[in-house]
């Protein structure tokens, strides 16, 4: 690769992207699913299967130290490992027609997927209503067919020119990482369409418009990468014990 082996987020989006020394094999395959293009997802899947660590270096500076993948998370007290995203995505949000407690509605819906071959990224659900997202390999027309054989039990919005930013992060602290994202987000007036915490324990994901992403990825690498970041990284309680003093 042409890069000093994976960084902190993408160097076309932030060009003081820096290089990771370690990361583990999940968080590796979760940036490789979620955007990441040093690497690809089906690639992650021998070593993991076999325990064989990996070094990511770059093959026009082989001096570089690169990034080891390994059974192990970086041994380093970060909050977030990197910053990574989809665009072009779509977003469905199915809610059930039918009556409070009736079954079945999430079969039927998932049945449609399967039915039309249409894979999801990222999804969040209740009891009547499912919020999903479509990545643009997704084909058009089966997702226009399947919004059609739904209609008898749902009633479907879909929005078009959505992102994904995922942060691969100790989720442990999802708290913290949370805390600063929605700091951040308030201040500079990005709306969350949707948020989804995957069951690996390493990604926590936000839907975004497209036009809100780099602006988001920006301020988010600034304030877990950078030191300089536009909001208080400290948690409510401190907060609050700060502004108890200052009254």
């Amino acid at each position: 690769k042409d890069v000093d082996g994976i960084l902190s987020t993408d160097p076309r989006v932030v060009p003081g992207a820096v290089p990771l020394d370690q990361v583990s094999f999940e968080e590796a395959a979760e940036l490789a699913y979620f955007g990441a293009q040093v690497l690809h997802p089906i690639a992650m899947q021998p070593a993991m299967k076999y325990n064989v660590p990996v070094r990511v270096k770059n093959s026009y500076n082989p001096a570089a130290v690169g990034t080891f993948i390994k059974q192990s998370k970086s041994e380093s007290n970060r909050l977030v490992t990197a910053i990574t995203y989809k665009k072009g995505i779509t977003v469905l949000d199915i809610e059930s027609t039918q009556m409070l407690g009736a079954y079945g509605f999430l079969a039927r819906v998932f049945a449609e997927f399967e039915k039309h071959k249409l894979s999801v990224d990222v999804l969040a659900s209740s009891e009547v209503s499912v919020s999903l997202t479509l990545d643009k390999k997704q084909n058009y027309y089966e997702i226009q067919k399947l919004i059609a054989d739904l209609d008898e039990v749902a009633d479907i919005t879909r929005k078009d020119n959505m992102s994904i930013l995922t942060l691969i992060a100790d989720v442990d602290r999802s708290s913290e990482v949370l805390a600063t994202v929605f700091r951040v987000f308030s201040t500079q007036k990005i709306a969350v369409e949707m948020l989804s915490q995957g069951a690996s324990k390493v990604n926590i994901s936000f839907i975004l418009k497209s036009d809100d992403l780099e602006e988001a990825i920006h301020e988010l690498h600034s304030c877990f990468f950078e030191e300089r970041c536009s909001v208080n990284m400290g948690d409510g309680a401190e907060e609050k014990k700060e502004e108890q003093i200052v009254a």
